[in-house]
């Protein structure tokens, strides 16, 4: 009997998270093309889960992967990479046992039940990284954060800043105000009603201030906005039965419920105080991540994300581990007005009708208008069926125009990071890792910031695959 080989419908991207991720030390990077800028001189940090498989066994979401650093460090020598794994405490006892001991995002520990009670959550440190004067922050949504070495990527230990307790999360999306030099973020604990724990930062990380609030029920959020003089949060209808989760019967993803009839949940907080401004209420949606958000001149707050309808995307986000994705989880950019003194929605517009995520504006506009906007984006023309992301974008709100890359046929970069010249404040440039599907290899690409639909003016190559990353951050080097 003839047997027929069924084709695989899996994309070149697919080759990146097949295999762990292999680490490489201090390494000169070859210039594959162009030249280094004379005025771009720091580090560029990305964070990404590295490992999605282990003794055989696969991760159950994206997000479960083990963190995994690379850094890139600009001087006048050139440029040196550096790879390592965050050497959380749950991978080294997994590297010992040579198998998965813990549960996690979207998968709950292996064996018997009591597994789950002893070993429910790993602390990945997969998902940001937040460069510090004296110590990288390797970050994840459910714990303290891990502390690293800025040269070496060493792995200090799990650190609380001055001001958490054990197990306190301090989420993987701080905003910087480079102004005053305050920190502000946010954490989620737990429970029937979760608590949404806010802290305020000086410029080391040292923890000055913090408040709490009580939740309805438990919502998943990931990312906030500063704008101004307020925090805001948005609290999806998206909410999680936490009954399972205890039980050890169910995963954090599995327990996920879209609750359309909840609405999106507005609480607008003081960034002086840290005190409650005002709660609302409007339509629902989910969302990821905010690109920006300021107070215009009528007192206004305008808020832009990235817009999803519903939460198809955690399925899509499960089905990227596999290599193989299935569910389309279409977003568009879009800005909300807000007063801030009612949390009442003034308006809702769509800016951008095109799936993008991972949006952000220079850092020095983080809470104030920012003319730009950069963005992950499909390359115009891309059939997206079972493909993840594979340009990177500009928005201009003054005009709405978009100023798109084209990497090429099968070419994967991440998130677009803006870096001001430090010669000439006039020039920027654009950052990206990029995986390279054709040869199964990945560079680092800079974009000139004002030209981001020419060539690169420089491609850096790598020792090694770097696996999709989730976020990234640039320290320069005069700080």
């Amino acid at each position: 009997m003839q047997t027929i080989e069924k084709k695989s419908s899996k994309k070149t991207w697919a080759k990146a998270i097949s295999q762990p991720a292999k680490e490489f030390p201090p390494t000169q990077l070859p210039i594959i093309a162009g030249k280094i800028p004379e005025g771009l001189r720091g580090t560029l940090y990305r964070n990404g889960a590295a490992r999605l498989q282990r003794g055989g066994v696969s991760v159950g979401h994206w997000f479960d992967g083990d963190g995994a650093i690379l850094a890139v460090h600009f001087t006048d020598a050139g440029a040196t990479g550096i790879y390592r794994y965050v050497q959380t405490a749950g991978y080294q006892e997994e590297t010992t046992a040579g198998k998965y001991l813990y549960g996690n995002y979207g998968m709950t520990a292996p064996g018997q039940i009591w597994n789950q009670w002893q070993k429910p959550v790993k602390n990945a440190a997969n998902t940001s990284v937040l460069a510090l004067p004296e110590q990288l922050l390797a970050l994840w949504e459910g714990d303290n954060p891990y502390a690293l070495d800025l040269e070496t990527l060493e792995t200090k230990g799990l650190n609380n800043l001055g001001g958490l307790t054990k197990g306190q999360p301090y989420s993987a999306h701080p905003k910087v105000d480079y102004q005053t030099g305050e920190i502000f973020n946010f954490g989620m604990t737990p429970g029937l009603n979760a608590i949404l724990h806010i802290y305020k930062s000086d410029f080391t990380g040292r923890i000055i201030q913090q408040a709490k609030f009580t939740l309805a029920g438990f919502p998943i959020i990931h990312d906030f906005v500063l704008a101004g003089q307020y925090l805001i949060f948005f609290a999806p209808a998206v909410r999680l039965n936490i009954w399972p989760v205890l039980f050890g019967v169910s995963s954090y993803s599995d327990s996920l419920t879209w609750q359309p009839e909840k609405g999106n949940q507005i609480i607008v907080i003081d960034r002086e105080n840290l005190s409650l401004v005002s709660r609302g209420e409007t339509e629902p949606w989910f969302q990821w991540h905010f690109s920006n958000g300021y107070v215009d001149d009528s007192g206004t707050v305008i808020v832009d994300f990235a817009k999803y309808d519903d939460f198809q995307t955690n399925e899509y986000l499960r089905e990227v581990a596999t290599g193989e994705t299935h569910t389309f989880a279409k977003t568009s950019l879009t800005r909300v007005k807000l007063n801030p003194q009612t949390g009442k929605v003034q308006e809702i517009a769509t800016l951008l009708n095109r799936t993008c995520e991972f949006p952000n504006v220079p850092v020095k506009n983080v809470g104030n208008f920012s003319r730009y906007s950069y963005m992950s984006i499909f390359r115009e023309g891309t059939d997206t069926e079972g493909e993840i992301l594979n340009s990177i974008a500009r928005f201009d709100h003054e005009n709405g125009n978009l100023t798109e890359a084209n990497l090429g046929e099968n070419f994967y970069p991440s998130e677009p990071l803006y870096i001001e010249d430090t010669q000439n404040s006039q020039q920027s440039w654009v950052l990206t890792v990029v995986y390279d599907g054709n040869s199964d290899s990945s560079e680092v690409w800079i974009f000139d910031g004002d030209r981001l639909n020419e060539e690169p003016v420089c491609q850096l190559g790598l020792p090694s695959v770097i696996p999709h990353s989730f976020h990234g951050t640039w320290k320069p080097g005069d700080w």
